[in-house]
Order: C-alpha cells, then structure tokens, then sequence
C-alpha cells in the first residue's frame, strides 16, 4: 500500500465516526519524522476517544499498528503514530488553541472530499 492510500484510508476511518473538519496535510518536505499529518476533532471529550478506538480498531483490521499514542484517556488531543502517517484527534476547543493547521500553514493539504492527488511538482 502507498503512503497517501494509507493516508487516505485514515481519512476514511475517522469520516466513519464522524469526526470534524478533517484536515490532510502532506508533511513530507518538512518533516523528517511523517510524511502526513490527519487532524480532526470530536465535540467531547467522549468523541474524541471514540474516534481514537474505531480508527485502532479499524487499522488493526488492515494490518497497521501504531508505533504509539498519548493523551487518549484524557481525550483533549490524542496523537497516534502510524509512522509516516501521524494522526492528531482533538476536542475541538484545544484544536482552536493549539492551531497546528496554522502552524503547518506552508503545508499542502489533500482535500477530505476529493482526496485530490496533488501533480507532480504542483505546489500541493
């Protein structure tokens, strides 16, 4: 499987709980440590850990493991490392305040709706 068929597939699994505004970001020209970034929110806290279970539950089921995860028994911002796909699931509140959309601003975004596939050397 591609990386951004992985991604797309994250993608996939959280629209299913019916995350919010989800947003793929293609990291892989400025960060050494993933190639995407998937972050989304839920409107609880109860959401948010209930997304972080099905998208565990659903990626054991497709044979991916996570390298690790953190923050899902307080469930504010739940970080799960799929290695080149690195997924954030916040309670929306602490997505506004973190903004990491806003701090990757330069980087290109797949659009959730299309999975548009950025050309090759596009600026997406």
């Amino acid at each position: 499987m591609q990386v951004l068929d992985k991604a797309l597939l994250c993608l996939d699994i959280v629209k299913e709980r019916k995350a919010i505004d989800p947003v793929l970001i293609k990291m892989e020209k400025l960060s050494s440590f993933t190639d995407y970034f998937l972050i989304v929110s839920g409107n609880s806290i109860r959401q948010v850990q209930a997304i972080t279970r099905h998208i565990k539950e659903r990626m054991d089921e497709e044979n991916f493991k996570a390298y690790g995860s953190e923050g899902e028994r307080e469930g504010h911002w739940v970080l799960l490392d799929y290695d080149d796909v690195v997924i954030h699931i916040f309670y929306q509140p602490d997505r506004e305040f973190y903004d990491l959309e806003g701090l990757w601003f330069e980087a290109p975004r797949i659009d959730p709706d299309e999975k548009g596939i950025p050309e090759p050397g596009s600026s997406q």
